[in-house]
């Protein structure tokens, strides 16, 4: 069974031959040789720097709940395995959703050959969270108080039906991470241990880039920088730890935000003009952030004249952090603007958003 499994999975045999030789072959057998192959596959992913939550969004965005649920228990049974496991991973492994009802025994073989072979595509990625079984990582924390109040004011931008009370919100978080951000650069300028990091942030369909370009405004008002990863599913941001915590949190809360605007100004008939209205109104948000936050985080830094060499030294070590980890990157090409009530939309949303 074990060398079916290898030669499908391989390309040596066709899907639907091995499939049929599976599902007509003994149980036991079968589940040993799919069941070891799927714990090598997802052992070389864990510790080629995939982290639980990133695993099963990749696997669900195939569309196969089977397969997702599949990843929730190879993560599951992985942290399981060791005692040296780091909180982050346990974190996200609580967080992933509860599995779907067990399918039927066909059902079930096809979605864990489907699996193994998406799962052998998947290339190894930059280990940014220690995997369970390796020495956990602690990097420098924000401080907890002020990303409490950022989550707070945020969450009040995103319940509030007022357009003027969540921009209010929103434009007071801004100031804080940035004020914070200042803070963090002035007492850590000469700490050799403070150095940039990187977080993967998810970015899911639909307008993938859209939500990604509103990712990458974020990250540049707080001196953060981004590569978007689209076959992947996600954003790597490089920066400060604090400064990753603003722009993660910021990221979230404007996109609900814009996820509301969007749906209540978008037109009611037309999946073509509702498409086109979507995409402009989310590149028009996006442009009109990057803008507001720009100022706000330039507000905060005048009269900080001492800081901007601080800035600059810093800027260069994210870049450094950053081509290292890729050294190649194309710039995304931007996307057309088709529906000007999408555009005017989007930009009037934006100014309605809460930053803080």
């Amino acid at each position: 069974m074990q060398e079916i499994v290898r030669d499908v999975a391989g390309g040596a045999i066709g899907y639907e031959a091995g499939l049929d030789a599976l599902t007509v072959a003994p149980a036991a057998e079968v589940d040993a040789a799919l069941g070891a192959s799927l714990r090598d596959a997802f052992e070389r992913l864990f510790k080629g720097g995939w982290q639980p939550a990133e695993l099963h969004r990749v696997v669900a965005r195939l569309g196969d709940p089977v397969k997702a649920a599949l990843v929730v228990d190879a993560a599951t049974a992985y942290g399981e395995r060791f005692s040296d496991v780091d909180p982050r991973w346990r974190d996200q492994v609580a967080r992933l959703p509860a599995g779907t009802r067990r399918p039927d025994r066909i059902s079930l073989i096809d979605s864990s050959l489907g699996l193994l072979i998406e799962l052998r595509r998947l290339p190894l990625i930059e280990v940014l969270l220690p995997p369970p079984g390796t020495a956990a990582f602690r990097p420098g924390k924000s401080d907890a108080k002020v990303l409490e109040r950022v989550r707070a004011l945020l969450a009040k931008a995103e319940s509030t039906d007022f357009a003027a009370e969540a921009e209010a919100y929103s434009a007071k978080a801004q100031e804080l991470i940035a004020r914070h951000s200042i803070s963090e650069a002035l007492t850590s300028a000469d700490r050799a241990e403070v150095v940039p990091f990187a977080r993967r942030i998810g970015v899911d369909h639909p307008y993938e880039s859209e939500k990604a370009s509103l990712l990458d405004a974020v990250a540049r008002a707080n001196h953060c920088h981004t590569v978007w990863s689209p076959e992947l599913g996600f954003s790597t941001v490089f920066g400060f730890d604090a400064d990753i915590d603003g722009v993660e949190l910021l990221y979230t809360s404007l996109l609900v935000q814009a996820n509301r605007a969007m749906t209540r100004d978008e037109p009611a008939k037309g999946k073509a003009r509702i498409k086109a209205f979507r995409r402009s109104f989310l590149v028009a948000y996006g442009i009109r952030i990057s803008e507001r936050l720009t100022e706000v985080t330039r507000r905060q830094l005048a009269g900080h004249d001492d800081l901007l060499p601080v800035l600059r030294n810093r800027d260069v070590q994210v870049r450094e952090v950053m081509h290292k980890a890729f050294p190649r990157t194309v710039r995304a090409r931007g996307s057309r603007i088709d529906s000007l009530e999408g555009w005017e939309s989007g930009r009037a949303a934006a100014d309605e958003a809460e930053m803080g």
